[in-house]
C-alpha cells in the first residue's frame, strides 16, 4: 500500500458506473438506494454524471455516459454500501428494472453480507452491509 493510500484509508478514490441512458440509471439507483443523486457536468458539457451521495471524507462515485465506456457484465465490479439496509435494497431491485443475480450471502468471518445485481444498464454491481 502506498503512503498516499494509507493516508486516505482506502484503495478506492472514485468509481464510475457506465450507462447508456443516464436518466434511467439515475432513477434506478435513486429508487433502490432511496437517495438523491446530484447531476453535474463538471464544466465540460461533454460528459454529464450523476454523483452518489457520500460523506465529505468518504469514497464516492458516479453514473456516467461516455462514448468510450459501455455498460457491461464482464468488467470491474463495484460494491455499494447498504449498511443495515441490504434486504430492503435487494427488495427494490427488480421493481426498479434490475435483477438480483446473487441473493444475500454471508461474508466469512462475520464481515457482513453481500448480494449482486444487474442494474438497469446491464452492469453487474455488488451490494454490501457490514451489519
Amino acid at each position: 500500500m502506498s503512503e498516499q493510500q494509507a493516508k486516505r484509508g482506502s484503495a478506492v478514490a472514485w468509481f464510475e458506473i457506465p450507462s447508456r441512458d443516464l436518466d434511467r440509471a439515475q432513477r434506478f439507483y435513486e429508487t433502490i438506494l432511496q437517495c438523491t443523486m446530484k447531476k453535474d457536468d463538471f464544466g465540460t458539457k461533454e460528459e454529464v454524471v450523476c454523483v452518489f451521495p457520500a460523506e465529505q471524507t468518504g469514497v464516492s462515485g458516479a453514473l456516467i455516459k461516455r462514448s468510450f465506456q459501455r455498460p457491461g457484465s464482464e468488467g470491474t465490479m463495484v460494491y455499494l454500501s447498504c449498511d443495515g439496509k441490504l434486504d430492503a435494497v435487494i427488495g427494490r431491485v427488480e421493481a426498479a428494472g434490475g435483477k438480483v443475480i446473487v441473493p444475500r450471502t454471508p461474508v466469512a468471518g462475520g464481515n457482513g453480507a453481500f448480494a449482486c445485481m444487474r442494474d438497469s444498464e446491464g452492469n453487474h454491481v455488488g451490494l454490501h452491509t457490514a451489519i
